[in-house]
């Protein structure tokens, strides 16, 4: 039983050699679930809109306009070669007030809608509205875009009306034509943009000068003054704002409040102002407004402005009311009034010429220093009489001292000159140093700006003498002479021949008669130089800068015995 066969034997080892080589039956194991995955998004960065806005506001300095173009330039351009011209006003406002003709109309909420419209990126585009707040906007966004040329039209389509220009009533432009539109480099910065474009408010962001009047009164907003720091402080300004020029503005946020607080912004037109509101606003500042119109708009609607006067106003209501006399009083009619000793006499001479000859008790104050020694004249309301040699620089203090509020100040009318011709006496001798007083309180920017004409007055204090003058008139161009006298004077006694006869009483309603180039060489003539002087100083504080006086007026010019037609 416990032997076994060789057969058997074999068949059983040939049977576990083969269990021997068969693989292992492998275990069965669950694989591990791997959760499908998309690849990770990378969102891009958020816009960097102070760095942005720097860059833009740099990018459209104040000799550029501050990216606009003026109307006077955009009608010559029209005609030499017309820029792009977008109209972003809504389709009612050109049904009621036109539009200017060869303009594209696209409604400022859409325009980065429909950038298929526009041209290339380097093409000129001059973008405008009703007053220049919405196409500063645009301006904004499509240079942020890389729009490289795009202005903006100064005052809008109101300041194109004001000058004249024409514009086409009655129809509608033709609709926009569709092209290609430009590769948007930053997706991120323009969907910003139009979004902020796309839900701009009614009104625009805007407020007007009689709301904002309001809203100091009741809640007192932080004003903030975008100009330059020279307009600020010689043009006037809302009393309370503070200055931050646009050109600094983005780089001195720490000068504004919290962002959820109200700020006005405003500069000279609107332009500047709703630049700077638009990058405030995209930056968060949730309560910002631009003033309407700016300052323009603030002092047309007569509210207080500080540290400003309108000269244009002054100059126009002093010379139109001038009394008869015109301020001046005669050599006879001022040694009549000595014998009381009543008024202080000013003598406006250098110290060489008073020393040379003066009037008894005259005190010695040259025109140049005049306003700086306001504390050694008497009370504003004390009689006062100036003279200098010929009256003409007696004539520009006295209208320069009248005009701070002296009440009782007259030029000798043909000054020394005059007085010596009567033979009244004379004195030599230096001045006496005068003590200090006390100034009276005076409009400080009208004095500023009166000391700044007179302590800046010239070798010959703008006057021409009569030979010199003739020899002028020879010349190709000829100065325009304006003859300052009453019809009755020149009837009398005859003019230059080609003046033109403007009553001083006159001359500021008839402003239109005169050059219309400021720089255009003038010479104003009366009897004997008082009207003419206080005519210069008007007009050249008013922006005429080749303004001059005859000295001695007609009266010199007949005594050299110069021609005279009547």
């Amino acid at each position: 039983m416990k032997k076994l066969s060789l057969a058997v034997l074999l068949v059983l080892l040939f049977s576990l050699l083969l269990g021997a080589c068969a693989p292992a039956a492998a275990p069965v194991v669950e694989a591990p679930v791997v959760e499908a995955t998309a690849e990770p998004v990378v969102e891009a960065p958020a816009p960097d809109v102070q760095a942005l806005w720097s860059s833009l506001v740099a990018s459209i300095p104040a000799d550029k306009g501050y990216g606009t173009i003026s109307v006077a330039n955009l009608n010559t351009e029209l005609v030499e070669n017309a820029p792009f011209l977008l109209d972003v006003r809504q389709a009612a406002e050109l049904e009621t007030d036109g539009y200017i003709d060869g303009a594209v109309n696209i409604p400022v909420r859409d325009v980065l809608k429909n950038l298929d419209k526009l041209p290339g990126l380097d093409d000129a585009i001059v973008v405008y509205c009703a007053s220049g707040h919405r196409g500063a906007y645009t301006m904004a966004a499509l240079r942020q875009l890389g729009y490289t040329n795009v202005r903006n039209l100064a005052g809008g389509l109101g300041g194109w009306k004001k000058a004249e220009f024409p514009v086409v009533t009655g129809s509608v432009p033709a609709a926009p034509v569709a092209g290609t539109a430009p590769i948007i480099a930053d997706q991120a910065l323009y969907t910003l943009l139009n979004d902020y474009m796309s839900n701009l408010p009614e009104g625009f962001g805007t407020i007007k000068a009689d709301s904002l009047n309001t809203a100091i009164a009741e809640s007192a907003p932080t004003l903030v003054d975008i100009r330059t720091a020279d307009e600020y402080n010689k043009n006037g300004r809302i009393e309370g704002a503070i200055n931050v020029p646009l050109q600094e503005l983005f780089a001195s946020l720490d000068k504004l409040p919290a962002k959820d607080q109200p700020i006005v912004i405003y500069c000279v037109s609107g332009h500047r102002g709703a630049v700077a509101q638009m990058g405030l606003q995209l930056l968060g500042y949730t309560n910002v407004k631009n003033l309407a119109g700016g300052i323009n708009g603030w002092k047309a609607a007569q509210f207080p402005i500080v540290g400003y006067v309108d000269w244009n106003a002054v100059w126009g209501e002093f010379l139109t009311s001038l009394p008869e006399g015109y301020y001046a009083v005669s050599a006879a009619n001022l040694n009549a009034e000595l014998v009381e000793k009543t008024p202080l006499l000013v003598d406006v001479r250098e110290a060489t010429e008073f020393a040379d000859g003066h009037l008894s008790g005259a005190i010695n104050l040259p025109v140049r220093s005049l306003l700086q020694n306001l504390d050694k004249l008497p009370d504003q309301a004390q009689p006062i009489v100036i003279y200098c040699v010929s009256g003409h620089r007696g004539a520009l203090a006295t209208a320069a001292l009248r005009l701070l509020g002296y009440t009782d100040v007259r030029n000798l009318g043909g000054g020394m000159n005059a007085w010596k011709k009567a033979e009244f006496a004379v004195e030599a001798g230096e001045a006496t140093a005068l003590p200090a007083g006390t100034a009276p309180v005076v409009d400080a920017t009208r004095l500023a700006a009166l000391d700044a004409f007179l302590s800046s007055l010239p070798e010959g204090f703008y006057a021409v003498k009569a030979l010199d003058l003739n020899l002028l008139l020879g010349e190709a161009e000829k100065p325009f002479i304006v003859d300052l006298r009453t019809a009755k004077e020149v009837t009398d006694g005859g003019m230059i021949e080609g003046a033109v006869n403007i009553p001083v009483v006159e001359l500021w309603a008839r402003l239109g008669e005169l050059p219309q180039d400021k720089t255009a060489k003038i010479v104003v003539v009366c009897g004997s130089g008082h009207r003419g002087a206080m005519a210069l100083e008007a007009l050249r504080m008013n922006g005429y800068t080749e303004v001059t006086n005859l000295a001695g007026g007609m009266g010199a010019w007949v005594a050299a015995e110069l021609p005279v037609v009547k």
